[in-house]
C-alpha cells in the first residue's frame, strides 16, 4: 500500500516483549520520555482549533495520573517516546481536575478523527479500544468472579483460582467490500447514517467462514447480487468499539438488486464519471474520510 489507512500506526514498535518486564515497565512511568494518552468515558484529549485538532499528549513526570487512573495500558514506543494510555473515567469531571483543566477537552475520536495527524489518530484509537475491553472484562466470563490487569495491560486474569482463565483483548472482524461491474459500484445506505451519506456494503465474519465466503455472503444477502473475482484491498483497525475492518474489492455478475430492507433502507448502481462530478450535499455524500469505505472507493475512482 502506498499510504496506510487512517487508525494505522506502522512506526509504533508494541513493545511485546517488555509486558512482563517489571523493572523495564516501573522506569518508563517515570520517566521524561514517556507520554500519557488520557481517555475519559470513551473519549480522547484533544487540543488545538477545531479546524486542525491534535492529539494531547501529558507528560508521565506529573504524578497526578498515578492516583486517577482507572486502568494503564502501555501501548508502545515510537522513536524515544514511550505511549500509555491512562482510563481515567473515575473523574466527574475532567475540566475541574488542575492535570487537566486548560490543557483541551475530551471528545468522540470519531467527530475528530479525519482532522488529526494519522499517527495520532492510530494512538489515540488504540488507546480507546483498549480502555472499552478493560471496562467490559472486571469480571471473568467463565466463572463472574473478578478479574486483575496484567502484561502491562495487555491481558485480565480471573482472580479465581479454581477457575484462572486468561483474556485477551478482542477484535471482532468483519469484512468491507467494493462491488463493481466495470463502471459502476454498488452503494448502500441505512437509515441510521447522517442525511445523503452512502457507502459500500459490510458485514461481520461469522464462525466457520472464510473471510472470502463472508464477502460473497453479505452481498447476496443484502443486496442479492452474485459476486466473482473477490481480492484483498487493506484492513483497518476500526475501535468503535472492536473491529478490525477487512477491505476487499470484487466484481459482480448479476446486477439486479434485491435489497434487505432490514440491512438497508437503498442500494442502488452509481457510475464512476457521476461520482467524480458530484459534491457532497444532503442528498448523496460519500462516507467518512477516516474510514476504509472511503479508501475502497477512493482508489476505485482513482484507476478508470
Amino acid at each position: 500500500m502506498l499510504r496506510p489507512n487512517f487508525y494505522v500506526h506502522p512506526s509504533l514498535d508494541r513493545a511485546g516483549r517488555f509486558r512482563r518486564d517489571a523493572e523495564w515497565i516501573a522506569r518508563i512511568t517515570v520517566s521524561q520520555h514517556t507520554r500519557i494518552v488520557p481517555v475519559w468515558q470513551g473519549r480522547n484529549l484533544i487540543a488545538g482549533p477545531p479546524e486542525a485538532p491534535q492529539a494531547a499528549f501529558l507528560p508521565a513526570t506529573e504524578a497526578w495520573w498515578r492516583e486517577t487512573a482507572v486502568e494503564t495500558v502501555m501501548l508502545g514506543v515510537s522513536g524515544e517516546v514511550t505511549y500509555l494510555a491512562v482510563d481515567v473515567s473515575g473523574l466527574a469531571d475532567p475540566a475541574a481536575d488542575p492535570a487537566l483543566s486548560g490543557v483541551g477537552s475530551f471528545l468522540d475520536l470519531r467527530a475528530v478523527g479525519p482532522l488529526l495527524p494519522h499517527d495520532e489518530g492510530a494512538l489515540l484509537a488504540y488507546a480507546r479500544g483498549m480502555v472499552w475491553w478493560h471496562s467490559r472484562h472486571r469480571f471473568c466470563g467463565v466463572c463472574g468472579q473478578p478479574t486483575v490487569s496484567s502484561d502491562a495491560g495487555h491481558r485480565r486474569d480471573c482472580t479465581n483460582p479454581a477457575c484462572g482463565v486468561q483474556h485477551f483483548p478482542r477484535t471482532d472482524p468483519a469484512v468491507i467490500m467494493l462491488i463493481h461491474d466495470g463502471d459502476r459500484v454498488l452503494l448502500g445506505r441505512q437509515k441510521a447514517w447522517p442525511p445523503g451519506m452512502h457507502s459500500v456494503l459490510a458485514g461481520f465474519l461469522e464462525p466457520g467462514e472464510s473471510l472470502e465466503d463472508a464477502v460473497r455472503r453479505e452481498v447476496l444477502e443484502e443486496a442479492g447480487i452474485r459476486i466473482d473475482d473477490v481480492r484483498y484491498h487493506s484492513s483497518q483497525p476500526w475501535p468503535f468499539p472492536q473491529s478490525l475492518m477487512v477491505g476487499f474489492t470484487a466484481r459482480a455478475v448479476t446486477a439486479e438488486l434485491q435489497v434487505d430492507q432490514d440491512e438497508l433502507e437503498s442500494a442502488a448502481w452509481f457510475e464512476r464519471g457521476w461520482l467524480r462530478r458530484h459534491a457532497d450535499d444532503e442528498s448523496f455524500r460519500l462516507p467518512r474520510r477516516d474510514s476504509i469505505a472511503r479508501r475502497l472507493l477512493e482508489d476505485w475512482l482513482a484507476e478508470g
